[in-house]
């Protein structure tokens, strides 16, 4: 696959091992797709993969809750962990109101995602707008050194012309460079890490491979661990063409178990457990 000025992702879609994590995150997402289940029962699987996303993105902002106490729950204010997951949980509601926006203004949708995780927790002229100069960032997980206000500007308004201009990028490739380049940015003063990850959730069900939103990334994530999220992401931030090659298998492999929990769902439901 080869690139043009018009198209720079697409180059990362031959990178070694890509090509391979593509047609293998395919697959899987077809068959969970050619499941029995979905055929008449898509809403639940899709109902149950939001909460099991949410659980996933959360616990990587460090509120590892089980999934029975994220179900349970209806109270999440008081303290960080709850505030944390009732972001998580906010934020994939969210998502699949934002689909018609996000290739036209995908910076009004990182606004409105950095709005909607936010939940009136932070100063409210900070909310839903890039961090300037001198303001300080929470994101306790990502140590990469912090890209000052004018970097954040620049490189935020060309993740967004690459968005807007589409191109032959697998939704793969696109999905792991979103999500890797806001960790990247951290462009807002909060709730980066699960910003991030729902705009991956938001370009994979935009891009057709994930219409349904039945496939959640962020269980992949999560089941990997945060050390290995970790270090898969200091592949990206280094930019070579191993350490890139090395986040967007990383970013597939959450997709592949983000299908096998679905697949499970699925299962269950067919056998009336669920």
């Amino acid at each position: 696959m080869s690139t043009t000025a018009s198209d720079p992702l697409a180059a990362l879609g031959s990178l070694p091992g890509v090509p391979e994590a593509v047609d293998s995150v395919r697959k899987a997402v077809d068959r969970v797709y050619g499941h029995r289940v979905m055929r008449r029962r898509s809403n639940e699987v899709t109902a149950e993969a939001a909460l099991r996303g949410s659980r996933g993105s959360a616990a990587l902002a460090g509120a590892d809750w089980n999934l029975e106490e994220v179900r349970r729950r209806t109270d999440f204010s008081g303290e960080d962990e709850a505030r944390t997951v009732g972001a998580a949980l906010r934020l994939t509601a969210e998502a699949g109101q934002l689909l018609s926006i996000w290739r036209q203004s995908p910076l009004r949708v990182l606004a409105r995602l950095h709005l909607v995780a936010a939940g009136g927790a932070a100063p409210d002229d900070a909310v839903g707008r890039p961090r300037l100069a001198g303001e300080s960032v929470d994101e306790p997980l990502i140590e990469a050194p912090l890209p000052g206000a004018d970097e954040v500007a620049g490189r935020l308004e060309g993740l967004s012309q690459l968005v807007i201009a589409g191109g032959s990028a697998p939704a793969l490739v696109t999905a792991a460079v979103v999500h890797g380049e806001l960790l990247a940015l951290r462009p807002f003063g909060s709730h980066n890490g699960l910003v991030a990850r729902t705009a991956e959730r938001i370009v994979l069900i935009g891009s057709g491979l994930d219409p349904k939103s039945i496939c959640p990334a962020e269980v992949g994530h999560a089941e990997q661990g945060r050390a290995a999220y970790v270090a898969a992401f200091e592949g990206y931030t280094a930019g070579t063409p191993e350490g890139m090659a090395a986040w967007i298998t990383h970013c597939g492999r959450s997709i592949e178990l983000g299908v096998r929990e679905s697949t499970a769902v699925c299962e269950a439901l067919q056998r009336g457990a669920a």
